[in-house]
């Protein structure tokens, strides 16, 4: 369906910005976030034709080096904004984690209009950079009241999901993608085609606002390691975390399926920790098929959480954010039925 541009009344747009590669300036050491919201948004005029911008920085991480703390205090500024009468949110953020981010805020601060994640793959000092398109396309979704509530990433002039988006390559203008899924809209200069419902599709396991907390200290959010299974791969590489985790994610084959080894530890695992099983496969659902020491049947009886379509790093953010907000197991792992 083609929705035609909403008339140009002016809304109030709130900017969060955390820093990233859209935030950042050449050195000779390497690239780092160096400008200020304020800064991106004089860089792009067009963007004052659709809303009367605002704008915070709470942070200047790139991507790769973003921590719980920030993204509490982006959550914050969020919800903040949204009392003081926004009409939608724009937040900045590296792309490296920028999907982590948008589906920690979807799940933890559900607010009634738009907020839209974005960054860009290229600084604005570098050619055919992605920055302004990018930016001015979160600016035109955060207005559109159809895109609430729920939060999405703005990128390449499409608007996917928090929930469904992965970066999927390493430089590529495109890279925010929803394997098996598709995009929730395209933008062109003068409409908007929705090809989804753009429902909040988490809303059904949202979490408290005491997830992300921006009084808390970093250090106080729980432990919650990844865990590879591949050829080869023994239950050494998940009982070195157990000492310290206070959750673990195994991210299996196919179906959600592990070695021998690694369900067997597995099965130890659960006696101290919930354990979520996700798929490293791009797209479709964890089900339990297979049976042997490995296999899903084997691993839901021992009692493991599935991840179902969820991808490992949001169930590892879920399972983070579930157990530091004070959730029982029981709770937290319900969330993934």
């Amino acid at each position: 369906m083609w929705c035609r541009r909403p008339r140009r009344t002016m809304h109030t747009v709130h900017v969060v910005g955390c820093g990233g590669t859209i935030a950042s300036e050449p050195a000779e050491d390497g690239a780092a976030p160096a400008k200020a919201g304020d800064e991106l948004v004089r860089s792009v005029p067009d963007i004052s034709e659709y809303a009367d911008l605002r704008v915070t920085d709470v942070g200047s991480r790139p991507g790769f080096d973003m921590d719980f703390g920030v993204v509490a205090a982006a959550a914050e500024e969020v919800r903040t904004a949204v009392a003081d009468g926004a009409d939608g949110v724009v937040v900045t953020h590296g792309t490296d984690t920028l999907a982590d981010t948008a589906y920690a805020l979807d799940i933890a601060c559900n607010v009634p209009v738009p907020v839209i994640v974005t960054g860009s793959q290229r600084r604005f000092d570098e050619p055919g950079s992605d920055a302004p398109s990018n930016l001015l396309t979160a600016v035109r979704a955060a207005v559109d009241g159809q895109f609430a509530p729920g939060v999405h990433i703005a990128f390449d002039d499409e608007l996917h999901a928090a929930r469904d988006a992965v970066k999927t390559h390493t430089n590529a203008l495109d890279t925010f993608q929803s394997p098996g899924k598709g995009p929730v809209a395209t933008f062109t200069r003068e409409t908007t085609r929705l090809h989804r419902d753009p429902e909040q599709a988490t809303s059904d396991v949202s979490l408290p606002a005491a997830a992300l907390d921006a009084d808390r200290d970093t250090a106080a959010y729980a432990v919650v390691p990844a865990v590879h299974s591949g050829t080869g791969v023994d239950g050494g590489s998940l009982e070195r975390f157990l000492p310290d985790a206070d959750g673990i994610v195994v991210e299996g084959t196919g179906l959600g399926n592990a070695t021998g080894s690694l369900g067997d530890a597995v099965a130890d695992a659960l006696e101290s920790v919930p354990v979520v099983v996700s798929s490293r496969c791009h797209a479709g659902p964890t089900e339990a098929v297979y049976g042997t020491a490995g296999g899903g049947v084997t691993l839901r009886d021992h009692g493991v959480a599935y991840a179902g379509s969820l991808s490992t790093a949001k169930a590892r953010v879920k399972l983070v954010l579930g157990l530091t907000a004070g959730l029982s197991r029981e709770s937290v792992e319900a969330t993934f039925e």
